[in-house]
């Protein structure tokens, strides 16, 4: 991982942190919030430790990644690996050895009904600007969901 950088974003919901958990994982809801980030964008896994994730956009594109970590309503670790295309991973080349094995951690704290979300994340030198303006918009989607959220 060659000229990466460290950035984190958080921001304060007033929901709990299970409602929280829900606006970040929930399908629909991870569909409304990464939109920020690429329209048409979705996830696929069985989103248990240690299993894989895809990444994806409306044209089969994407990334591949580990979730190394999973604690419910308290943590959410991925460590990306390699790119998608066409709905097939490909094998880790010259220019993904730029990112592989960068990590993009979750984590929830919640106290007196407030959740702190914060981001932890490896970003490339080339993809930083575009992540620290985009980023905090996702997360105000985020806030936005969970707390519109009806019920956990």
């Amino acid at each position: 991982m060659e000229n990466m950088k460290k950035a984190s974003f958080s921001i304060k919901i007033n929901a709990s942190k299970e409602k929280v958990w829900n606006a970040l994982w929930t399908d629909a809801n991870y569909r409304e919030w990464t939109k920020v980030f690429c329209e048409g964008s979705y996830a696929v896994s069985d989103w248990k430790e240690g299993s894989k994730i895809l990444f994806l956009a409306g044209d089969q594109g994407g990334m591949y990644s580990t979730i190394t970590k999973k604690v419910p309503h308290e943590c959410m670790f991925f460590t990306h690996i390699g790119m998608v295309k066409d709905n097939v991973e490909l094998p880790v080349d010259e220019e993904t050895k730029k990112w592989t094995g960068a990590t993009e951690n979750y984590t929830l704290t919640e106290k007196d009904g407030v959740t702190e979300l914060l981001v932890n994340m490896d970003i490339t030198e080339e993809h930083y600007n575009y992540f620290k303006d985009a980023f905090p918009k996702g997360l105000e989607k985020v806030k936005a969901i969970a707390e519109n959220q009806v019920n956990d």
